[in-house]
């Protein structure tokens, strides 16, 4: 299997372009695509302006910054990825989307090409099965935000090859990340244990055990926490949650993943968190404040 020098990444949202930024600074030539210019503008945008902030506090060089973006490079063509040895994938949680997209590389890019998908809770091996290379398919899963966050999960789905497996686990180490393996199950590791909890609070403000503001305190001052489950909540995005809480209760079937009630009118009322200036706290002022109308709401 060749080298890995040029990364494909597929989305320049929040996602996609933490991955981007990472790949271009841990000095692979990376190539972001997005479906159209103004969404690769405002991805590439937003990831020149953190370079610069971190340039400007002293946390990389000025050298750095400028070979990071020589790295980086916009494409809203899928034809100007066939020439990527890798390609991570960070497109919207919808399987048919993924799938559709997929089979469209598969049929373009060199038989070496690994794909990777960035999915958090979807199934790899559905995903590889759009695909003549689900020996060459795996996931890697980040978190946000993805510059800073250490952790990224190795998925193994049912054809993933072990020479593709390590590939992948040496690529996370390259990218600076400490890598774990986990198989294919819905979730892997940090959402299988993580998205039962998020759940919990949902229905501890919707059942009025305790305030919005109480249940995040108690969980930081409690449990050491560096926030609370509804801070959390709010920075992976209400819309996500939602998503993330259907996948996984159609995979596994159990009470602890089905969706509150209140999580789905925060989501049907364009409360998806700090992405949409409210959602269990308002940002609009600059400040978090306690989101008054889901707290009135639930009185």
């Amino acid at each position: 299997m060749s080298e890995v020098k040029t990364i494909g990444v597929l989305g320049c949202g929040l996602m996609g372009a933490g991955i981007a930024q990472v790949a271009a600074s841990s000095g692979f030539k990376t190539i972001v695509r997005e479906i159209n210019q103004d969404l690769v503008d405002k991805g590439l945008g937003n990831i020149k302006k953190q370079l610069e902030r971190n340039a400007a506090k002293g946390k990389i060089t000025p050298e750095d910054k400028d070979k990071t973006i020589a790295n980086l490079s916009g494409a809203t063509s899928l034809d100007e990825l066939k020439s990527c040895d890798f390609i991570i994938e960070a497109i919207v949680e919808d399987v048919s989307v993924k799938s559709e997209v997929y089979g469209y590389l598969d049929k373009i890019c060199p038989s070496h090409t690994i794909f990777a998908s960035n999915t958090s809770s979807l199934t790899i091996t559905e995903m590889a099965a759009a695909t003549q290379r689900a020996d060459r398919f795996c996931g890697m899963h980040f978190f946000n935000p993805v510059p800073v966050m250490k952790l990224v999960e190795i998925v193994k789905g049912v054809r993933t090859s072990d020479e593709t497996f390590a590939k992948a686990f040496a690529l996370g180490k390259a990218l600076g990340k400490t890598p774990i393996a986990t198989k294919d199950n819905s979730g892997f590791v940090v959402n299988f244990l993580l998205v039962p909890y998020l759940l919990g609070a949902i229905r501890a403000v919707q059942n009025n055990i305790a305030s919005i503001d109480d249940i995040d305190k108690g969980m930081v001052l409690g449990c050491g926490y560096p926030m609370g489950p509804l801070t959390l909540l709010d920075f992976v995005g209400i819309d996500t949650t939602y998503r993330i809480a259907e996948i996984m209760f159609k995979e596994y079937g159990e009470p602890m993943y089905s969706c509150p009630p209140l999580l789905r009118k925060m989501f049907l009322a364009g409360f998806y968190g700090k992405k949409s200036g409210k959602g269990f706290y308002d940002y609009s002022s600059g400040t978090p404040v306690v989101n008054k109308e889901i707290e009135n709401y639930v009185k």
